[in-house]
Parts: structure tokens; sequence; C-alpha cells
């Protein structure tokens, strides 16, 4: 296998990934120096995941269309500035508005490179392929919290931002210089209605939802966006059944494995998407850490995920997908649960101990389940199969984040007083349920479900694959 590729690839993750976690580590310093609350900064983590939500199902049309290495690029460029937008702002809008931008940048760049990817990798080597992809961009994870933590105890938070300006300008030359050129495709016309329809849909349940649970906006405005959002969900479905090529090939949903890998991951990235929300603001105002402090206990679990994909490969080939999917994501739906019994009591050995576990759980069901999303996809399907997974992916991410702050609000509103430790520990036991609900999906895999992909069982040689029924197109 040709590890060049997914390494390059993983630049964009890496700057993804360590954002994020500076992000949630910084969160009560950036609050401060903006004049608003942690809880009301929920809405610039929202408004990113919302960018994603809303650009993410063009990204394998614009591939396809304009060469996927011209996009990639490009969408490496859009983040940069919004980096740099993110850094000079001074009020919760600006902030909101340069994170929307860093969001369109992010919404071409994961998913393109995964679209790469996925076409330039056997499916027998696919799983090996996803682990080398994600490994340079779990780094992102490891040196965020202590980078992000350090910059805001001892300079000013507007500098995190600003180290993805050399990132991303690395990342571009790495493209130009190694990638393989890729032609522009002959494609239909873009689906307009469908991109409208689905990005009000994504993005009006996304956003009505982080909304609902502020204060910085009346909760009308919410309730009428997450309306908005579902009617516009339903309206998309009629639009699809209807249309020739819509934005997101929903028939892909008729093949099991495909709709078992999208739906069982959603529900489970719904609390992983809570927990770097959580975390770092439940050690700093639960525990009175510092930045710093709280940036160097979190940074464990990625060290546990980078530690996990050398070895991930090998436990799907002796135990399968359905095996590994269910017990993974009971074992680390059940370590976030254990978050919420930590105090300021805890030993610190022991906290490092779960969130290492944790990490380790987290990363291989991640590289199983976004392996098998493409199991049983013919090569022909991969770029609508490559939005529809990203899609699903950050709107769960997304609704995790808005859990979250409901939960803390809720329970902030019911004993009327400021965040407490107990709140977050709610929280946490409310999201691990669940992310376990997630096992019920892979319990309806086949035993032998994504054989081709892991190896698992007697397969010598990868099987042909039938294509994914298109019928009614």
């Amino acid at each position: 296998m040709n590890r060049i590729i997914p390494l390059i690839l993983a630049v964009a993750l890496f700057m993804e990934n360590m954002d994020s976690t500076v992000i949630a580590t910084s969160l009560p310093a950036i609050a401060v120096d903006i004049h608003t609350s942690p809880i009301a900064l929920k809405l610039a983590l929202t408004a990113y995941l919302v960018a994603l939500a809303i650009f993410i199902p063009v990204s394998g049309w614009m591939a396809d269309r304009f060469g996927a290495k011209t996009i990639f690029r490009a969408a490496i460029g859009v983040f940069i500035v919004g980096s740099v937008c993110c850094a000079i702002s001074n009020s919760l809008p600006a902030f909101v508005v340069s994170r929307f931008l860093q969001g369109i940048g992010g919404a071409m760049m994961t998913p393109v490179g995964r679209l790469v990817l996925v076409r330039a990798t056997p499916k027998s080597e696919l799983v090996a392929a996803m682990s080398w992809l994600t490994v340079p961009a779990l780094v992102g994870p490891l040196v965020g919290p202590p980078i992000g933590g350090f910059i805001t105890t001892y300079f000013t938070w507007h500098w995190i931002f600003l180290i993805n300006v050399p990132i991303g300008l690395i990342g571009i030359w790495l493209a130009t210089r190694f990638l393989p050129q890729t032609d522009s495709m002959e494609t239909p016309p873009l689906d307009f209605v469908g991109f409208v329809l689905s990005g009000l849909a994504a993005s009006g349940v996304v956003f009505g939802l982080s909304v609902v649970s502020l204060p910085y906006l009346p909760p009308a405005t919410g309730l009428i966006t997450v309306a908005v959002g579902l009617i516009s969900g339903v309206l998309y479905l009629l639009h699809a059944r209807r249309a020739k090529n819509p934005l997101l090939a929903l028939e892909l949903f008729r093949n099991q494995v495909f709709r078992s890998s999208v739906l069982g991951g959603s529900l489970f990235r719904i609390g992983i998407g809570a927990v770097p929300f959580l975390l770092p603001l439940m050690f700093q105002i639960g525990f009175g850490l510092t930045p710093f402090q709280s940036g160097m206990i979190t940074f464990v679990s990625a060290i546990g995920a980078i530690g996990m994909k050398f070895v991930t490969a090998l436990i799907f080939r002796l135990a399968g997908f359905r095996r590994v999917l269910i017990w993974g994501s009971l074992i680390a739906a059940a370590s976030i649960a254990i978050y919420g019994l930590f105090t300021p009591e805890t030993p610190y050995a022991l906290m490092l101990a779960i969130l290492l576990v944790g990490g380790f759980i987290r990363s291989m069901f991640f590289t199983g389940v976004n392996a098998l999303s493409y199991a049983e996809v013919t090569a022909e399907d991969t770029s609508k199969a490559t939005p529809i997974t990203a899609v699903f992916q950050q709107l769960s991410i997304a609704l995790g984040v808005a859990l979250a702050g409901g939960i803390l609000e809720v329970s902030t509103s019911i004993h009327g007083g400021p965040l407490m430790l107990g709140d977050f520990h709610i929280a946490f036991f409310i999201v691990a349920a669940v992310s376990a609900a997630a096992s019920v999906s892979f319990m309806r895999l086949a035993p032998d479900a994504g054989n081709a992909v892991s190896g698992h069982g007697r397969l010598t040689t990868p099987k042909t694959l039938e294509p994914v029924s298109t019928a009614g197109k």
C-alpha cells in the first residue's frame, strides 16, 4: 500500500482535529475576552459543524467536476483564511461567522481527501489505509490541548488559530508536489434544489437545537429553526425520489452494511461530539484547573488513539466487523460514562489510564466504521457514498455538542445556580447512553459483513461485490 497519499491527505485532518481540541480547551478564555459565556460560545462550535453539513453534500460533485486535487488545495486555502479571521475576531457574531468560513473549507478538505484515498486503495487494504490516514490526524488532538492550553495560559488565545497558517501552506505544497493529478470528470448538472433543501435541513436542525439551549437568542428562534429543518428534510426526501441525479444518493441506504455503518456510527458520534466540549469545561470549571493543566490531561486519549492504529487491521481480521463494532461501541460508551464519576479527588493516574483506554477503543471503532461504509459500495458510487457518510458524521458530532450544552443548561436551570460538577456528571451519563445505542445497529449485520475488507474468516482473496442497487434512478 502506498502510504504517501494517506499521510499527505492527513494534513487536512490534522488541522481540523487540532483546531477543534484547541478551541474546546480555550473556550472559557475566549468567552471572557469577547464578553460572552462558555455555553454561548457553543454557537461558534455549532456554526462550524453547520457549515460542514451544508457544503459537504456538494464535495463529491465538485471533486468530480473540477478535480479532487484542485478542490483539496482550494479547501485548505479557505480554511487558512477562516483561521485568520477567527484570530482577529472581537465579538461573538464575528467569531461565529469566522468559524463558519472555516467550516466551508473543512467541508471540502476531509471528504475529498477520503474520496481520493478510497479510489486509490483496493478494498482488501482499506482498513490499513484508513489507519494510516488518521494516524497523523490524531497528532492534532495530541498536541492541541497542551499547546492550546499553554498559549491560552501564558500568551493569548488568538495565536491558536494562527498555527493553521504554516500547517495549511505546507499541506498545499505537499498536495501540489506529491498527489497524483486528477482530471475533471463528466458530471450531471448540480442538483441545486437538493443542495438548498439538504442545507436547510442540516443547518436548521443543528443550529436550532443549539439555539434552544442558549441564552444568547430566544428559545422560540431555535424551535422555529428546527421546524424549518425538519420540513426541509421531508421535502428533500420527496425531491430525491423524483430527481434524476439527486445530490445525496439515498438509494445507497438499501444496502444493509452501508445503512448500519452510517446510522450506527452517527449514534456513537453523538457521544463523541459531546466529550471534547464537556471534558475541558469540567476540568476548568468543575475542578478549577487552568487551560494548560486541562489540556495536559485530555491529550492522553489521543495517545491511546494513535497506539490502536497499529493493531486495528489485525483486530478486524481476527474478529470481523460485527463483533468488534458491537463490543467496541459498548466499551467506548462505558468509558464515557466513567467520566461522570471523576471528581477533584480522583487520582490523576487513574483518570489518565481511563482516558487512554477510551481513546484506544474509540480509535478502533472509527477506523472500522469508516472502512465498513465502503465495504459494499462500488468504485463508481464512492463519490456518492463519501458526502453521505461525511454529512452524517458531522451532523452527529454537532448534535452531540448541542445535546451536551442543552443538558448543562437544563441542569443549571433546575438548581438555579452556576455550572457545578454534578451538571457535567449528568451530561456524561446521558451522552454515554446515546452512544451505547449504536450497538443495536451493528447487531443487525451478518456475521460475514465486510469480510472482503477486513479479511476475516477463510477469505484468501477479496470476493467480487455486487453493486449497490440503484433501482428507481
